[in-house]
């Protein structure tokens, strides 16, 4: 079968890999739909980001969906002709940190895609995959693949709301209005959240941050004054989720948080020089997020249920035989929200 393998920066190859048959607890997904995600794109780009890098050829992905072409022996509750999410998330349930509910620090983790850990976990941007059951989350019928695909970065955000605390009733600023941006935004307002602000430095992610329910949406790089507004005494919001990663982004909304305020740090963005006397002198707690667990079924859920819409979101699906076109149109944050790859 054929799969997207990574070898090296902008060397992106479709390439044949061994089959596999599925054991006792386990089942064979036919991939439907694929979703390039921002670690995909810097695998792409600069193979890899902080100080993980690409050491060996890997496949990418892993936002995907399919439908079940076989069950191992020991399987229940699932079937062949089954629709599914999977989830790339599979803890090892012994260590310290599953044993505390904690799976997504899991010390023997296996994410798909990810050069994390060496031999690097392969992903799933291949025609068939091999998955536990315990990965395969079935869909509503009326859910197509590719927004069964936006699971993964749907539970992200919905791990980061949740890091957040109770967002019933509070004014939410968003940072970054890229494909994370805008699914903080769907998740705050499905948690309750007033009033959604969004920023950005351009316009398509900020008419899209409009489209899915921020009720005002400012772009920075005009009007570097933008949030001042909000300043006023002491500050107007009382969550930020900073979803661009960029120092600049965070810095700049902290005049513009209430006394008190929750920051969610989203967006992965290295070294920050951060103003700590400010923090100090508001009261701000600072919380990192990092991927999900149980938050995965509950963005299935969501989705299946019609609860959330993540279909503006989804720009163009090419062919896996397309896949560097893919990539280099996901990178184009002009053109492109969520690029998928089809592998029907």
């Amino acid at each position: 079968m054929h799969a997207v393998v990574i070898h090296a920066p902008h060397d992106l190859r479709i390439e044949a890999v061994p089959a596999a048959a599925p054991g006792p607890s386990e089942v064979l997904v036919r991939i439907g739909a694929g979703g390039i995600c921002g670690s995909d794109l810097h695998y792409y780009h600069q193979g890899g980001f902080g100080t993980v890098r690409i050491k060996e050829p890997m496949v990418l992905g892993h936002e995907v969906a399919g439908t079940i072409a076989a069950v191992g022996s020991d399987v229940s509750g699932l079937s062949v002709g089954q629709r599914i999410a999977v989830s790339p998330s599979l803890p090892c349930g012994r260590c310290r940190y599953c044993q505390e509910g904690a799976q997504q620090h899991c010390l023997d983790m296996r994410f798909y895609g990810s050069a994390m850990r060496f031999p690097h976990v392969q992903g799933a941007f291949r025609q068939e995959l091999v998955a536990k059951a315990s990965q395969c989350h079935p869909i509503a019928d009326g859910l197509s693949l590719g927004e069964a695909a936006m699971a993964e970065p749907l539970a992200v955000c919905l791990h980061a709301a949740r890091r957040a605390g109770p967002l019933l009733g509070k004014r939410v600023l968003v940072t970054g209005s890229g494909p994370i941006g805008a699914l903080s935004i769907i998740a705050a307002r499905r948690a309750g959240a007033v009033e959604i602000v969004a920023t950005d430095v351009a316009e398509a992610p900020l008419a899209m941050a409009k489209r899915v329910g921020a009720d005002v949406t400012l772009d920075v790089a005009r009007d570097k004054a933008a949030l001042a507004p909000y300043a006023r005494d002491k500050g107007t919001f009382d969550v930020l989720f900073e979803a661009s990663g960029n120092a600049a982004a965070l810095v700049g909304a902290l005049d513009a948080l209430r006394p008190g305020a929750v920051i969610v740090q989203v967006g992965l963005g290295g070294t920050v020089e951060f103003p700590m006397n400010t923090l100090v002198a508001k009261e701000f707690e600072l919380r990192g997020t990092f991927r999900f667990h149980t938050e995965y079924a509950l963005a299935v859920a969501l989705l299946s249920q019609g609860l959330v819409d993540v279909k503006p979101l989804l720009t163009a699906t090419l062919p896996y035989e397309r896949a560097v076109e893919a990539f280099e149109l996901a990178g184009d944050r002009s053109r492109a929200m969520k690029v998928q790859l089809s592998f029907a």
